[in-house]
């Protein structure tokens, strides 16, 4: 015979505390002398916060996570498709043909005339500064762009500020050819 069937009790019962024991027997106790309707009312109760805590633990967060996910998902293409635009550009700026300083002087210069007055170009050397006064953002970037691909210049340093007016700062550009 098993010595624990002997002495009437469970191994979960041995590892409880003395404490634990009477609890339980006080419980059991008060849990006979209520009335059938009481006891299905506790019955009811203890289910439903058993529902409740099923739902707060392990339902609602993986809903959420399924509900989210999709726009997610979405996000990370898009910014993926960004990444990939943005090294394919890279890869075609890499394999242009390098120009001469006087190409990319020309093409910088001519860049920066169609922005008037909100611009100032001063060249020495390969490296060329722009300072920019209430330029939109929009003929900002669009000139960017244009230097980029047309003069082959490379941003080395940025110092921009936006106000109402738009952005104003300095540009240091690099004209080394192959940059």
């Amino acid at each position: 015979m098993n010595p624990i069937s002997n002495s009437g009790m469970t191994p979960l019962t041995k590892l409880l505390p003395a404490s634990w024991l009477a609890l339980r027997a006080q419980l059991t106790t008060r849990w006979q002398t209520l009335a059938p309707r009481e006891r299905a009312g506790l019955t009811a109760a203890a289910a439903f916060v058993a529902v409740l805590l099923i739902w707060g633990i392990a339902v609602r967060p993986a809903w959420r996570t399924l509900s989210e996910t999709p726009a997610q998902i979405d996000q990370l293409d898009s910014q993926l498709q960004t990444m990939r635009r943005l090294a394919a550009e890279a890869a075609e700026l890499r394999t242009m043909a390098p120009i001469s300083a006087m190409q990319s002087s020309t093409a910088l210069l001519a860049a920066t005339d169609r922005l008037g007055s909100k611009a100032q170009l001063i060249l020495q050397d390969d490296r060329a500064t722009v300072t920019f006064n209430a330029m939109p953002g929009g003929d900002l970037q669009g000139w960017l762009v244009e230097v980029r691909s047309a003069a082959r210049a490379r941003v080395t340093e940025a110092q921009l500020s936006r106000d109402a007016g738009g952005y104003a700062g300095t540009v240091v550009l690099s004209l080394r050819a192959g940059s």
